[in-house]
């Protein structure tokens, strides 16, 4: 499940591309995420098949089991990328990516509060996926006509991002350092806010009110918090994990690229074009870094 990282940040490739008028680049990466998508689909599909026990293992980790909503989160970025050219087709993807989401969610936390036992060791930036993930579902569903659901969704977001925020800033001051492969999960902390903006703006009509204001700051002071942490990063040999710089980078460049069009202001635009530019350049070495480590063997081998 954790290889639904990429095409959530894909996803987030494709959709910035668009806000910045890169029209073909966007309709290329919007090809690429689909592609990408439908092949782990029929991987994870061909897992399942074959190795059952292996997937109620991961259901059962304490870490892995927070991914499982990636699938469903992927599934409403795409429908969010599709939107713009395709709006039918994207009604249909966002309802089945709407109801996966839901479901998830329900089944993660009814998990997390059941009778199993977590230790806050177990607690890192990757448990925002399942719960908070559901901020994304506005961006595209108010569009695609769904306000209502949307408003749901948002709401129950926007609540797990303040209870995990808590969970997770007390395991990353009082608690043993992240482990190496989970360090790069820290650039989780700046999608939260910088999504639950874009989400806000499609809910209440594009105004930048004060909460929209407030919402965008916290985006910039958790992406001044995970860059405090680049020098470990830089460290790290490559793993799966660091998909995760891909969607929250995503979503950085997009609310600041709304930003500057709402404002006017031309410091938010050059930020929002080099935030892009980043971005593209991380996913093409996250791209590059993938295809080497599968030639060489060294992606999925047991823990």
């Amino acid at each position: 499940m954790p290889f639904f990282a990429s095409v959530m940040g894909l996803s987030g490739l494709t959709t910035a591309l668009h806000a910045a008028n890169w029209e073909a680049a966007s309709l290329t990466a919007l090809a690429l995420t689909i592609a990408v998508f439908l092949a782990l689909v029929a991987t994870y599909a061909l897992k399942a098949l074959r190795h059952p026990q292996a997937v109620a293992a991961e259901w059962q980790h304490p870490v892995k089991l927070a991914f499982f909503p990636a699938f469903s989160i992927s599934l409403l970025l795409i429908a969010t990328a599709l939107a713009p050219t395709l709006p039918e087709v994207a009604s249909t993807v966002w309802l089945v990516g709407a109801c996966g989401q839901g479901g998830l969610t329900l089944a993660v936390l009814s998990n997390w509060i059941g009778h199993r036992a977590f230790q806050t060791i177990h607690i890192s930036p990757a448990w925002f996926i399942p719960a908070v993930g559901n901020v994304v579902a506005p961006i595209a569903g108010v569009g695609l006509g769904f306000p209502e659901t949307s408003w749901v969704f948002f709401s129950a977001g926007m609540i797990f991002w303040i209870v995990l925020l808590v969970l997770v800033m007390n395991r990353l001051i009082f608690h043993d350092p992240l482990p190496g492969r989970m360090v790069p999960t820290l650039a989780i902390l700046i999608a939260p806010p910088a999504v639950g903006f874009l989400a806000w703006l499609q809910l209440n009509g594009g105004v930048l009110d004060g909460f929209a204001r407030f919402l965008y700051g916290a985006t910039l002071v958790f992406l001044a918090l995970a860059l405090t942490q680049v020098g470990k990063l830089r460290r790290l040999p490559f793993g799966l994990s660091h998909w995760a710089l891909s969607f929250p980078v995503a979503a950085l460049t997009l609310a600041t690229l709304r930003f500057a069009a709402l404002t006017g202001s031309k410091a938010h635009f050059w930020a929002g074009q080099t935030a892009l530019i980043a971005l593209c350049l991380i996913i093409a070495t996250l791209v590059v870094a993938t295809l080497r480590a599968m030639m060489r063997g060294e992606i999925c081998r047991p823990e």
